[in-house]
């Protein structure tokens, strides 16, 4: 396939042959100008969006999908149309019996188009996408077993597919996810009836407006010389009262709903008897991170939650978790401002898990590294995707092993398995 903007390229150099004898010099030098940079350009992009290979996964399962449509019967508040009611695309993960059946695309026209204008390309330029091998099978059979269940929140402005490698490695080690697409703040969702839903960029402006004044004096603190109990005070008014609270909650409402419907999908259909409801996991990424520590906080069948690399805002600052939470951190400056030390003060009653993965950044927990390998424009750190990817599946699944499948792994042991992992082991009052 050749792509467009090469096309793109041919026909505006055909038309400058055409045309370059009749035109003046200072006409041609812009032509020509023009010309380099397209060539540059075609040259340029495809350096730096190459068609990658995944990681292969490493657990005893292939890995199935399948997309579930979830419509509940509250209001949709970030439309203007009252009378919307909330639904939001569910893409599931499973362990399948054998790796075959169609192949899942690693991402749809909505994802890809909304990808396109959070970064500013033309859609022709994410085409290369098409060309991503899975290796995973749409609705192929789901393996004899029962699985513990895990639900999935994305970062703000993505989705799901945007973490293709990691979530697939976890299921490869006997894990359902439900990876929730929260409608309007995803980068795109196609619904069964063919319509497409994206990021409201309008919804997301409004809501901010005006909220910048609570993180001011936050920011203040944190570039000032005041210890961490004078500043306290003035982060928990932030991380309680700042907007992105709101979608935090909003958004654990979601996972919540997701957690109600699974004794429904595990009474008839597909998943019939493949749940294990006993132990219910949630884990996300950035501000789905921050949700699934909320959801974690306030739902009674959730075990276990994991939150990767997102800021915590909400209650938890002035309550504590009584199960067990793993915060997992990209590798930030020492005087970064850290939110998150006084979100997490009070840690939890069960065990709490610090981790760090060295020399990575907030993107290396997802597959942005792969698709923009260049790190200003990823937010990527020095680490190796391939590793990043790696130790991160092996940090979340030893951590559910623990909590859900009750195996006897110590968290600690990592530490000397991998040299840029770093995990520290608070116990609360209700470990002996």
């Amino acid at each position: 396939m050749i792509p467009a903007y090469l096309l793109w390229l041919i026909a505006m150099l055909t038309a400058f042959r055409k045309s370059d004898q009749r035109s003046s010099t200072f006409v041609r030098v812009l032509k020509t100008t023009g010309l380099i940079i397209l060539l540059g350009l075609a040259v340029f992009f495809p350096s730096i969006l190459p068609v990658f290979k995944l990681p292969q996964t490493t657990g005893p399962f292939a890995v199935g999908t399948m997309d579930i449509l979830l419509e509940l019967d509250r209001e949709e508040i970030i439309t203007e149309d009252t009378t919307d009611a909330r639904r939001f695309m569910i893409k599931v993960w499973y362990p399948s019996k054998e790796a075959d059946g169609k192949e899942d695309p690693y991402i749809d026209k909505a994802g890809r188009d909304g990808f396109a204008q959070k970064y500013g390309l033309p859609p022709s330029f994410l085409y290369y996408l098409d060309k991503i091998k899975t290796n995973v099978y749409r609705n192929t059979q789901i393996a004899d077993e029962t699985f513990p269940v895990l639900v999935f929140s994305h970062g703000y402005n993505s989705k799901a597919n945007g973490y293709y490698a990691l979530l697939k490695e976890i299921v490869s080690h006997g894990y359902i996810i439900f990876a929730i697409n929260h409608t309007y703040e995803s980068t795109g969702a196609t619904f069964p009836d063919g319509t497409q839903k994206y990021f409201d960029y309008e919804y997301a402006g409004k809501i901010e407006a005006g909220t910048w004044d609570i993180m001011m004096p936050v920011i203040e603190v944190f570039e000032s010389e005041l210890s961490f109990e004078e500043r306290h005070p003035t982060v928990r008014e932030g991380l309680t009262t700042y907007y992105v609270r709101d979608i935090v909650e909003r958004w654990a409402v979601d996972i919540l709903d997701v957690v109600n419907e699974l004794d429904e999908w595990n009474r008839s259909g597909f998943f019939e008897g493949r749940l294990d409801l006993s132990n219910i996991g949630v884990f996300g990424h950035s501000r789905g991170g921050g949700a699934a520590g909320e959801s974690l906080l306030v739902g009674n069948r959730i075990k276990a939650g994991a939150n990767i690399d997102g800021d915590q805002w909400g209650q938890i600052v002035d309550t504590v978790f009584q199960k067990p939470f793993l915060f997992l951190s990209a590798d930030y400056p020492e005087d970064h401002q850290n939110l998150n030390q006084h979100a997490y003060i009070n840690k939890s009653n069960s065990f709490f898990y610090e981790a760090t993965v060295a020399q990575s950044g907030h993107s290396n927990f997802m597959d942005i590294p792969y698709m923009i390998p260049v790190r200003a424009l990823s937010q990527a750190g020095s680490i190796n995707p391939d590793l990043a990817i790696e130790i991160t599946g092996k940090v979340i699944t030893s951590f559910f092993d623990k909590h859900l499948k009750n195996k006897k792994i110590d968290l600690d042991s990592l530490n000397s398995e991998y040299e840029m992992l770093e995990v520290i082991i608070y116990k609360g009052d209700s470990i002996n």
